[in-house]
């Protein structure tokens, strides 16, 4: 079953942006960053087959274990807003503050409504945080392998 998004207006920037803005943004990957990349090599080392930017799901998800059921995100610190009261006093403070605190704030929006359709269509939703994959793929391996398990044993119980 093939679930649309839907559209919602999100923040349009129409400031100036400085040449070193410009080139650090413009280098900004929406799929096979280096975080996916990371939890893929090792999810594919394990044996476990995915889906990348599964386009059946809402939201996309970064990878799909399909067999399974999960959705996996993997969320970097600034765009997904972790420590947001943090991040927040920091983006009110700062450059463009009018377009970035509602850009993120819709970021949080987004990724609670997937999230609910996601889980509405019997799908486990994990996300990690960047430098949590980074710094230890093995330990979010484990993590998705504990869902995996979840999901075997509900599917004998009630099998």
């Amino acid at each position: 079953m093939v679930v649309k998004d839907e559209k919602r207006r999100e923040p349009r920037f129409h400031g100036e942006v400085s040449d070193k803005s410009h080139k650090s943004m413009s280098r900004i990957r929406g799929k096979d960053t280096s975080i996916e990349v990371t939890l893929r090599k090792e999810l594919w080392a394990r044996g476990y087959r995915y889906r990348k930017n599964y386009k059946e799901l809402p939201g996309r998800p970064d990878i799909a274990l399909t067999q399974y059921k999960i959705a996996i995100f993997c969320d970097s610190e600034f765009f997904h807003a972790k420590e947001w009261d943090v991040l927040e006093t920091k983006l009110k403070t700062g450059k463009n503050a009018d377009y970035w605190v509602p850009k993120i704030q819709r970021n949080i929006e987004r990724d609670i409504e997937k999230d609910r359709r996601l889980k509405a269509l019997g799908w486990k939703v994990i996300h990690f945080w960047g430098k949590d994959i980074l710094n230890n793929p093995e330990r979010c391996v484990k993590e998705i392998e504990e869902a995996i398990y979840q999901y075997k044993m509900a599917r004998d119980y009630f099998d």
